[in-house]
């Protein structure tokens, strides 16, 4: 084709290599032809055997049932091809069909070069062969030499002649000799086939003479008068003209080599067998598509549409050849059938594909590097882009546009998984954040590796449908709606903060309110990451992040929510907080009620056992056991909320910090000497307006410049930037916003909580504010805490004391409390009790068994000084009268709190 296509763009080609060429053409088909004879024969061949020969035993594997049960086609086509066997059929389908699909392409481009070369080869035989036989061997055979005459002038074109250049005429003569036979200019006129029929019962007549029933064949020698030479001569042109016929019939040749349909009819086994139709696993076509995707071959599945051209040639049958309408109507209705199964499952195949390799590429490498077998996580290519290029799939004279469907397929697809990964979320605990988090990333990423050759809609626009957050006034998400839900249902009430790993925890305890949440939603294994070693080791990543609750999981939550739904959950959080203050109001007052008239410290004289026994004496909350445990759920949920805020203050931090580095060099700003942010301009613009108007200003002054006015918009559009990325540059801290909302929450509850005393002294014995209350629940749980087992502590944990110091501190009680409380009054009295007798080198306690009692208590103090130390460095009260000893109104000079280092950064030991 290259050559044909080479040889047609060049004017005044040697005639020889032209020739030369047009020849080649010519003998590629006839072997083209003869090969997808001989691969249809074998098809052919094949069919009839396993037609004779039907299975007879159907293994296990195949069925549970008995053979006996089976239809005669089903053990001749169903059951009676191997895995092998199917393997190369799809490949000899696909030989003929792409042989001769291509053949039938160049057609046009071909058509020429044969007909030229069929015109010479006719030419040269009439004219110069047969004109050496009238001269030599046929010379005194006036019948023989009749036919031969009239050969010649049935078939003969002597106006080629005419036309030969007067350069061929001379190279031709040497000395005048005809004997070398006539020249002829070769012409693209083949014979027609009555010419080519007439010729062949001419060369019959011949060679026969007439006898039917000649001794040693047509073109035997026996018995005839013609020479060898010239019977051979006769019989090769004989045979050729054969050949032409098919040639010149070039199309319905192709047609007739390529035409599979024999493989799908079954009309004598409907009939044996008394049936409408069979399953569709018994049609051959189907089986061949079904092997092909089931067996992921690399090598087969560019092939996969292959046999569905044995339906084409089975509906041209039944039509054309069978003129039977209700055969082309089962064909129909199959096709429909399997093309609809095809498409599924080719998506199936290749979402699975794609999620494989998403998942494979996205796997720990440090996880990768600590196995023996990490190969069997890597996912072996498959060559999808053909198919995903297929706009013009032809099925039974329809057009098909594959791409679109499977791009249509895909969008669904990926809407089915990403339901059902929040679906499977709201299943879980709140922990399954990460888990979500990764998988959802996996699904964008296999997204990003399709979207190479697949048009598909935009990831972003799937999540939000899925979120239900399309509208521009939408800002609580479905997720945003689930984790808050969590969070009220499961994770307030049952989890626990350990303190010293920032991290909450489940309780042991069994929850008081068990919820209820819906099953695993049951979904294919590629909707997690495509195979079943993948999904083993993405899930043992998640468990071990399936235990707790930390920086982890807010960092999720934060990708996950975003800078539309998070501030949404925020504000839910911080009227929790509100409300929660406002249903602990009542409670506290009935605490107080309860509380005796007065309530002196602590004697050093008893001890730690007078005190103890003394403290059980003023607190008589016997009878309200249940209320007290109310109050400390309470402030433990306040307690939670604010350390999630403070974990959620550390991740948004860390992003904003990244987002600065990012942002920095364009927008000009360096650090100064003092830490702070300088701007390297002095007043001018920045770097990325001043890119912008540069490239305008050249752009502009160049007189071919056909719309200035959109590079003007463009420089604007800079300087808006400008503004808008510095505005954000200089956020606020998501604790410290939570600690003012707290502050403002109570400040309702501050006549109640925190009364001014009557006399302008501190008020010792009498006095029932929010401290005093807080500090008997705390000395009551730590001696709980250290007498049941599972202890109090595991149901509450250090949130407890998150939530009341941060309102003591808040409500400017925090000297008061480390002044009054139980617990700190009990430390200071152990302290004098150790020190008078450690003389006798006895431990002071060992005989009451005060020892754990007084480490919990000791563990407590530090705890709220942890507390108390992050709240003066993240909401300092020096602006606030609270924070006074003294309430009277009296001028007191403003206490001012050193800003310290995050507490999270120095969390207090044991011991310290």
């Amino acid at each position: 084709m290259n050559q044909l296509l080479l040889l047609k763009s060049t004017d005044g080609a040697d005639v020889e290599w032209c020739k030369e060429v047009k020849g080649n053409t010519y003998d590629m088909v006839v072997e083209g032809f003869q090969l997808l004879s001989r691969w249809t024969a074998r098809v052919w061949e094949q069919c009839a055997w396993k037609f004779s020969r039907p299975c007879k035993d159907v293994g296990p594997s195949e069925s549970q049932e008995l053979s006996s049960s089976y239809s005669d086609y089903e053990k001749v086509v169903r059951y009676n091809y191997s895995a092998e066997e199917r393997k190369a059929l799809v490949e000899l389908v696909s030989y003929i069909k792409s042989v001769g699909s291509m053949m039938q392409r160049s057609d046009t481009l071909i058509a020429d070069a044969l007909w030229e070369t069929i015109h010479a080869e006719v030419q040269d035989f009439v004219q110069n062969t047969l004109a050496t036989m009238l001269r030599t061997t046929f010379r005194k055979k006036k019948d023989l030499s009749r036919i031969l005459s009239d050969m010649r002038t049935l078939s003969a074109d002597w106006m080629a002649n005419t036309s030969k250049p007067e350069s061929e005429f001379q190279s031709l003569q040497h000395g005048g000799d005809e004997s070398r036979g006539n020249f002829f200019y070769p012409r693209p006129v083949a014979p027609t086939a009555a010419q080519v029929h007439c010729l062949q019962f001419l060369i019959y007549e011949v060679v026969s003479g007439g006898n039917l029933r000649k001794p040693g064949g047509l073109f035997g020698n026996s018995g005839s008068e013609i020479p060898v030479n010239d019977l051979k001569q006769l019989e090769t042109f004989f045979y050729k003209l054969s050949f032409f016929l098919h040639i010149l019939d070039y199309s319905a040749t192709i047609a007739t080599l390529t035409d599979l349909g024999f493989l799908w009819f079954r009309e004598f086994y409907l009939e044996s067998s008394r049936v409408i139709q069979f399953p569709i696993e018994c049609s051959l076509p189907w089986m061949l598509v079904d092997h092909v995707l089931e067996s992921q071959s690399a090598g087969l599945l560019e092939s996969v549409l292959m046999p569905f051209d044995i339906y084409n040639d089975s509906a041209q049958n039944a039509l054309v050849v069978l003129k039977q309408r209700f055969l082309y109507d089962e064909i129909e209705a199959e096709v429909d059938h399997c093309f609809d199964i095809f498409v599924s499952n080719l998506c199936e195949a290749i979402f699975t594909y794609y999620k494989s390799w998403s998942s494979s590429e996205l796997l720990d490498p440090s996880f990768l590097f600590a196995l023996d077998n990490g190969e069997k996580y890597s996912i072996q290519p498959m060559r999808f882009t053909s198919l995903l290029k297929m706009t013009r799939v032809k099925l039974l004279g329809r057009t098909i546009d594959l791409r679109s469907l499977i791009a249509e397929r895909m969008n669904k697809v990926f809407r089915e998984n990403l339901e059902f990964l929040f679906d499977r979320f709201e299943s879980q605990d709140l922990c399954a954040i990460v888990e979500l988090e990764k998988l959802i990333d996996i699904l964008k990423h296999s997204h990003e590796l399709l979207s190479k050759d697949l048009s598909i809609d935009s990831f972003n626009l799937m999540l939000n449908e899925m979120q239900e957050n399309i509208s521009l006034v939408s800002f609580s998400s479905r997720l945003a709606s689930q984790i808050w839900s969590e969070m009220q249902s499961d994770f307030l009430p049952n989890f626990i903060l350990c303190n010293t790993t920032q991290r909450f925890i489940r309780s042991s305890k069994v929850p008081l309110a068990p919820v209820q949440k819906p099953s695993v939603p049951h979904a294919k294994p590629n909707f997690y990451c495509g195979t079943q070693d993948l999904n083993s080791a993405h899930q043992s990543f998640a468990r071990l992040h399936s235990g707790f609750f930390g920086i982890p999981h807010m960092i999720s939550v934060v990708k996950l929510l975003g800078s539309r739904s998070l501030p949404w959950l925020i504000r839910a959080l911080l009227d929790h907080i509100s409300n929660k203050i406002a249903t602990l109001e009542p409670m506290i007052t009935g605490l107080q009620e309860a509380l005796p008239k007065s309530i002196g410290l602590l004697p050093f004289d008893g001890g730690v056992t007078g005190c103890m026994r003394l403290v059980k004496e003023q607190l008589s909350w016997g009878a309200k056991s249940e209320l007290k445990a109310e109050v400390l759920r309470g402030i433990k949920e306040i307690g939670s909320v604010l350390y999630w805020m403070g974990l959620l203050d550390i991740v948004l931090r860390e992003l904003d910090t990244t987002h600065f580095m990012q942002t920095a060099p364009w927008l000009g700003l360096v650090p100064g000497a003092d830490g702070q942010t300088l701007h390297s301009q002095n007043g001018g613009d920045s770097p990325v307006v001043n890119l912008f108007k540069s490239a305008t200003s050249a752009i502009v002054s160049n007189p071919r410049c056909p719309n200035p006015t959109s590079f003007y918009t463009m420089s604007k559009q800079a300087e808006a930037a400008d503004l808008l990325y510095k505005a954000n540059l200089n956020t606020g801290s998501v604790l410290e916003y939570a600690l003012a909302f707290t502050s403002a929450a109570l400040d309702k509850y501050c006549s109640k909580w925190s009364a001014a005393p009557k006399t302008g002294f501190i008020d010792i014995t009498t006095s029932k504010d929010f401290y005093r209350i807080y500090s008997g629940l705390q000395i009551g749980y730590l001696e709980q805490s250290v007498q049941l087992q599972p202890n109090n502590h595991d149901m509450l944990g250090d949130s407890v004391a998150w939530g009341g110091c941060t309102i003591i501190y808040l409500l400017g009680q925090q000297l008061h409390f480390e002044l009054f409380d139980f617990s700190y009054q009990i430390l200071n009295v152990s302290e004098v009790e150790a020190a008078s007798i450690t003389q006798t080198h006895k431990s002071p306690h060992s005989g009451q068994g005060w020892d754990i009692l007084l480490e919990a208590m000791k563990k407590a103090r530090r705890l709220n000084n942890h507390v108390f130390s992050m709240l003066k460095a993240r909401c300092p009260l020096e602006d606030k009268t609270a924070c006074a000893i003294k309430q009277s109104g009296a001028p007191l000079p403003r206490i001012k709190f050193e800003n310290t280092v995050s507490a999270f950064e120095t969390l207090p030991q044991k011991g310290t």
